[in-house]
């Protein structure tokens, strides 16, 4: 399993591609593969105020639901509607079609490299 190294990581699993003031935030392959086959997401509303580390969505599989993180503080200006039809996308494209949500942050906090944080899974 590879982690883009142009990306930033979280220890709770998620990806962050930073542009200008606005985040994309997904769930790296290692979170889909433990997940197993995703049927369901449950992402906030646009518009909606996001805090670091806190839960503000869910995605569910077959063998569990597991909680999506807010990596910063910001506001919600994008949800991947796509997955609504197709959750399975996350699976088979994490790093691409598979994000869920953009935030425009107020303050970038600390995130770990492709290195650090497979050192946190064990890579």
């Amino acid at each position: 399993m590879s982690n883009p190294t142009d990306l930033k990581y979280t220890k709770e699993h998620e990806w962050v591609r930073i542009e200008g003031d606005v985040a994309t935030i997904g769930i790296t392959e290692y979170a889909a593969e433990a997940l197993g086959e995703i049927v369901y997401v449950d992402l906030p509303k646009v518009g909606s105020q996001t805090t670091n580390m806190k839960i503000c969505g869910e995605i569910e599989s077959t063998k569990s639901v597991g909680e999506l993180y807010a990596p910063m503080d910001g506001e919600v200006v994008e949800v991947n509607s796509s997955l609504d039809a197709a959750p399975d996308t996350i699976n088979s494209d994490p790093f691409g079609d598979g994000w869920l949500i953009k935030i425009r942050f107020t303050a970038l906090p600390e995130l770990l490299s492709a290195e650090e944080y497979e050192a946190v899974i064990g890579g």
